[in-house]
């Protein structure tokens, strides 16, 4: 069994709309955001060994708010392009050369791939808005096993306060 935590990163900032996508930073939101989730994270004890990031500036910097609560080392963060705007099939290809010693990976990509991804693993409809993370439980005991025909166990859907709030307030009207 694995666990694997998909996070799509912080709100970005769209200030200047003439800066290049991959370069946007975070936003004060997200910049609350991001280190509240590896707050949650650490208290529900879901420390990964190894976190996997896209190249988009607002995602390295999500990582790095994420791992600043978790207190994990540089060496834990992988920084991959292949992760910028990466749909299920090279989501997938990410996964699978994670190294076997790693229990719980976690990796912090964008939308719609890495909402698909959590689709199709779990056979559920989900919904990642920035700064969400999907706790799934992989029925593998290799990373390399991980495919498209993979059923996920979602064990529970973290949004930052901030968002649950918003969407609690929406579901009781």
């Amino acid at each position: 069994m694995k666990t694997l935590l998909l996070m799509r990163h912080a709100k970005s900032s769209w200030k200047d709309h003439d800066m290049e996508d991959i370069d946007r930073p975070l936003n004060k939101r997200g910049r609350h955001d991001a280190p509240e989730m590896g707050a949650l994270l650490k208290a529900q004890k879901l420390i990964p060994q190894l976190v996997l990031a896209s190249n988009a500036k607002r995602s390295t910097k999500t990582a790095s708010l994420v791992a600043d609560e978790l207190k994990l080392d540089d060496g834990q963060i992988l920084i991959r392009e292949t992760l910028y705007l990466a749909e299920i099939e090279q989501l997938l290809k990410e996964i699978n050369l994670i190294p076997n010693e790693v229990e719980t990976a976690l990796v912090i990509a964008h939308n719609p791939g890495l909402e698909a991804l959590a689709q199709l693993l779990t056979e559920k409809v989900i919904s990642m808005p920035t700064s969400c993370v999907a706790h799934l439980q992989l029925p593998v005991n290799n990373w390399s096993e991980v495919s498209q025909d993979t059923e996920a166990d979602l064990v529970e859907l973290y949004r930052p306060t901030k968002q649950k709030d918003k969407k609690e307030k929406k579901d009781k009207k």
